[in-house]
């Protein structure tokens, strides 16, 4: 009873971040993560990974970074990187500016499946730990950033890859522990997490309990 599972996703405006900083080697792990961790709060295991790159101008260098950030995601995460496409569009982009877009397939039984309507009342609320800033939101990072000065001791955190949270939650899936699970991305903590129950049930978070990385703390 295998089902095949598949989803499509980008880096979004920290994109910008990377071109400005000049830092493309860890970009690509973003958006596998981005994709992969998207699969994996369904109950899926990842089973292969494709990309699309779209630049103004082919640098080979710059590609061949992002390249490496891809296949260092795809590994962090174990599925195989089988293909993608790379588009140069002169005209669309300005020479500097490039966009990423991925698309991960992954497999799961269809009694594993991690659904909104397996929670019950009494469940428990578990967090996984971030590393730092999800992909997806930067638009706000990026608005602070411009009228705030980063300290130092912070600027590599700002480009910190997208935390790929496969061991974790596959491995506690496959104990039959987890009823459903959301991946906290772009729209935040409320939003992602009220897609993971149902409708007729409430979240009780007790925000004192987490703990809040330095990074969070300055944006805040």
């Amino acid at each position: 009873d295998p089902v095949i599972v598949s989803c499509t996703d980008g880096v979004g405006t920290k994109i910008e971040l990377a071109n400005k900083y000049k830092k493309f080697d860890t970009i690509g792990i973003d958006l596998v993560a981005m994709c992969v961790n998207d699969l994996i709060v369904q109950g899926a295991k990842p089973l292969f990974f494709l990309d699309y790159i779209a630049v103004g101008k082919l640098d080979l260098k710059k590609t061949k970074s992002i390249l490496k950030g891809i296949f260092q995601g795809c590994k962090l995460s174990n599925c195989k990187l089988i293909g993608g496409e790379t588009a140069e569009m002169p005209g669309v982009y300005s020479k500097d500016k490039f966009d990423l877009a991925g698309f991960s397939v992954g497999i799961v039984s269809k009694k594993k499946i991690l659904d909104k309507n397996n929670v019950k009342k009494n469940d428990i609320v578990l967090a996984i730990p971030s590393n730092g800033i999800h992909s997806n939101g930067y638009s706000l990072v990026r608005s602070i950033l411009n009228k705030h000065k980063l300290p130092g001791s912070l600027r590599n955190e700002i480009l910190k890859p997208t935390k790929i949270y496969s061991k974790e939650i596959l491995n506690l899936s496959n104990r039959g522990w987890i009823n459903s699970a959301a991946h906290i991305t772009g729209g935040g903590l409320i939003e992602n997490l009220l897609r993971s129950v149902p409708k007729d049930l409430s979240l009780n978070i007790d925000l004192s309990k987490i703990k809040i990385l330095k990074i969070f703390k300055w944006l805040k």
